[in-house]
């Protein structure tokens, strides 16, 4: 094959918008160099995806594969936004059903590579019975990787929470990069196995394992010894394809809601308001959301609160401002229960600083316009997240108890006003500032996806050929 033939990529991403907005970012950068795209994944999540650009349409082919039904599960769910926290676990179960479509799906392609995210851990094998070249692309970061996943060369002794509370053995440098205690308890079933029969921890493990190679979004500039240690410790090449900011397409239509929302962001001061937004996963307990709403008060600062009060149509568990929140608050804070556009809002002048759970997703969007972070983790990589953010000044977590995560209203208006207004915050809005031209740099991300389209054109296997 020619370096300079074009190439068929496939991409399957977990069914989590948070992992498939990044996959969709890799995939129109790639298609912007003439490259054809098959996207993979169900009808509804496709349906959701951002409306892409004219002239990419062509060279982006979205492939829907039904989610195989299942009774533990309400009839619309095809994402971790559509179930409650404790019934993913059976959303990974009709993921891993996916394997006997894609096999079709993959048998009549002329596909050159796939990748494939942490959750199938099925894909390295069958991609090798293919003869198709792979690749796993995390969307995490490296230190998450570094910090989660075992290599397959070591054991991993560690089976008690208090365990992943530090770095793990096989980590050579010195960090304090690991879980607070609160944040391994809250997702421990990921070591330790939940219905679909395959902890979290072990389908990581087996996809870094069988991978032909690990690509990260990430850059080498931002955590060079995470990146350098998981090429070390897997074997196998690492390569960053940049930070991936999220790109919106504008297609000359303003939305009643965005009206709306940019009217009353209008009338606010620069860099004042608080923007809170806890991603498509993250949903506080009755008990927090009490007190972050009572710090939002408390602080006397203006705010924009993007607030999801359920996960699913099934979730039980709705939660509700506390009484008379929103009359004392009117006018200085808004709270929207709906879609909000994150892209649009972080973008805006009055926003001085974004109260987040640490997705790498919403942090990239948050430093495309310079905002500073005040941290409040709930799931998964969030907390690791936190601690790379913390160690960079990049962000600052509100102080909580550390064996529970129980946090006071005090605690939040404190955070808040030290980050937005007060001097010994200035470091935070500085790093901001300084990070935009790290993450945001177009030129530096077009490199990185050049420097990893490279990589795929000159070891893509020559005929589809299965390894014996």
């Amino acid at each position: 094959m020619a370096v300079d033939s074009k190439l068929h990529i496939a991409l399957f991403p977990w069914l989590a918008f948070g992992h498939m907005i990044p996959y969709l970012e890799l995939a129109k950068l790639i298609a912007q160099k003439g490259h054809k795209i098959s996207y993979i994944s169900t009808p509804r999540n496709i349906d959701r995806l951002p409306e892409l650009p004219p002239n990419l349409s062509s060279f982006i082919n979205f492939v829907k594969i039904p989610l195989p039904r299942s009774d533990d599960l309400p009839q619309d769910a095809e994402a971790t936004t559509d179930v409650p926290f404790n019934k993913v676990q059976y959303l990974k179960k009709s993921y891993d059903r996916l394997k006997e479509p894609l096999t079709v799906f993959l048998e009549n392609s002329d596909i050159d590579w796939i990748l494939y995210d942490f959750a199938a851990y099925w894909l390295p094998d069958l991609a090798n019975s293919l003869g198709i070249s792979h690749a796993f692309f995390g969307i995490f970061l490296g230190a998450t990787m570094g910090v989660i996943v075992k290599p397959a060369s070591l054991t991993d002794d560690r089976t008690k929470p208090e365990q992943f509370t530090v770095p793990p053995k096989w980590v050579n440098f010195p960090t304090k990069v690991a879980y607070k205690l609160f944040e391994i308890l809250r997702i421990f079933e990921s070591v330790e196995g939940d219905a679909s029969g395959v902890s979290d921890l072990s389908r990581a493990a087996e996809v870094l394992k069988g991978c032909e190679i690990i690509a990260i979004r990430s850059c080498i500039e931002f955590e060079p010894e995470w990146l350098n240690l998981l090429e070390e410790i897997h074997g196998k090449p690492c390569i960053p394809v940049g930070m991936l900011p999220t790109t919106g397409y504008e297609n000359g239509k303003e939305t009643n809601e965005w009206r709306k929302i940019k009217q009353w962001l209008d009338k606010q001061d620069k860099a004042s308001v608080v923007y809170v937004a806890f991603g498509s996963e993250g949903k506080p307990s009755q008990l927090e959301l009490n007190e972050i709403a009572l710090g939002l008060e408390l602080s006397g600062l203006p705010f924009f609160w993007v607030l999801r009060k359920r996960r699913g149509s099934t979730d039980a568990e709705v939660i509700e401002l506390p009484d008379g929140f929103e009359e004392r608050t009117k006018g200085r804070g808004v709270v929207s229960t709906g879609w909000a556009p994150q892209l649009k809002i972080l973008a805006h002048d009055s926003i001085g600083g974004f109260l987040t759970h640490s997705g790498w997703s919403s942090v990239v969007e948050a430093s495309q316009y310079e905002r500073p972070l005040i941290l409040l983790t709930f799931l998964a990589d969030q907390g690791i997240n936190a601690r790379i953010l913390e160690e960079k000044k990049m962000g600052y977590s509100v102080p909580r108890n550390e064996f529970d995560g129980s946090f006071t209203s005090e605690s939040v208006a404190e955070s808040l006003k030290l980050v937005i207004e007060k001097e010994e915050g200035k470091i935070y809005r500085e790093k901001a500032k300084e990070m935009r031209v790290l993450f945001c740099d177009i030129d530096k991300q077009d490199k990185y996806v050049d420097n990893f389209l490279g990589y795929l054109k000159i070891h893509k296997r020559p005929e589809k050929a299965p390894i014996k």
